[in-house]
């Protein structure tokens, strides 16, 4: 395993039933770093996250800080420091933002140091302070996902995994949420692995990308590299 990756899978081969989606997938995700997965509708994608969460039924080898994981329960995973923010955001729609904050925590044993979270992560998302009374079914959809980001960094993760998180929201919101994500990448060190569907704004974020077709990676390398290869971008990305 290189020295600086955090997580490093090899032969992932992932099913639903009788049905391989994916086909031994090789891929490692830098400590510190954001790497993005892109491809196409049915690609893998977010079969990929959840194959790393033991969500699915799995073959091959995951290595996470130098432990494998792989045939571990999900909440242990989630215990080792993987939390992860599936499409559709999975927010507690009858509870208050805070509720779904500590939720969000619950794997911790630092209780002196949760309410210090709050704060920090209110500094990041201040409309959450504002609403932080508010049932989150009531929230907009860029404040649920913000939330849904909120209760994920409350477990202090080493990485984490986004699957879709521009899916339904304006532009705008959507450019708040990625420089938010960079932030906390950058100050906090968060390693981020990203699925998600808009590959030009997941190919600014990320330093790292991965694309997948029907199941397999068909090209990797720089997020920048990708990002400037015109053959990469017409064949692949489709802009």
């Amino acid at each position: 395993m290189s020295g600086d990756a955090l997580l490093q899978v090899r032969g992932l081969h992932a099913q639903y039933g009788p049905t391989r989606v994916l086909h031994g997938m090789d891929f490692d995700i830098r400590r510190g770093g954001i790497t993005t997965i892109l491809g196409a509708n049915g690609a893998g994608k977010t079969t990929t996250l959840r194959a790393i969460c033991a969500m699915v039924r799995t073959s091959g080898e995951i290595v996470f800080d130098g432990e494998r994981i792989e045939g571990l329960a999900t909440e242990n995973i989630v215990r080792k420091g993987i939390a992860h923010v599936p499409d559709g955001r999975g927010t507690f729609l009858n509870l208050s933002t805070e509720e779904n904050l500590k939720i969000g925590a619950y794997t911790r044993k630092d209780r002196d140091q949760v309410a210090a979270d709050f704060e920090r992560l209110y500094g990041y998302f201040p409309r959450l302070r504002e609403r932080r009374r508010q049932q989150a079914g009531t929230l907009s959809g860029g404040e649920q996902q913000m939330l849904a980001v909120s209760r994920a960094l409350m477990l202090r993760p080493k990485l984490l995994l986004l699957d879709e998180p521009s899916f339904g929201l304006a532009p705008l919101i959507v450019r708040e949420l990625f420089d938010i994500l960079a932030e906390i990448n950058r100050k906090e060190g968060t390693s981020i692995l990203l699925v998600e569907q808009n590959a030009n704004l997941a190919l600014n974020l990320a330093d790292q990308a991965y694309l997948l077709e029907t199941g397999r990676v068909v090209i990797s390398g720089p997020a920048e590299d990708i990002r400037n290869d015109e053959a990469v971008r017409r064949s692949y990305l489709g802009y």
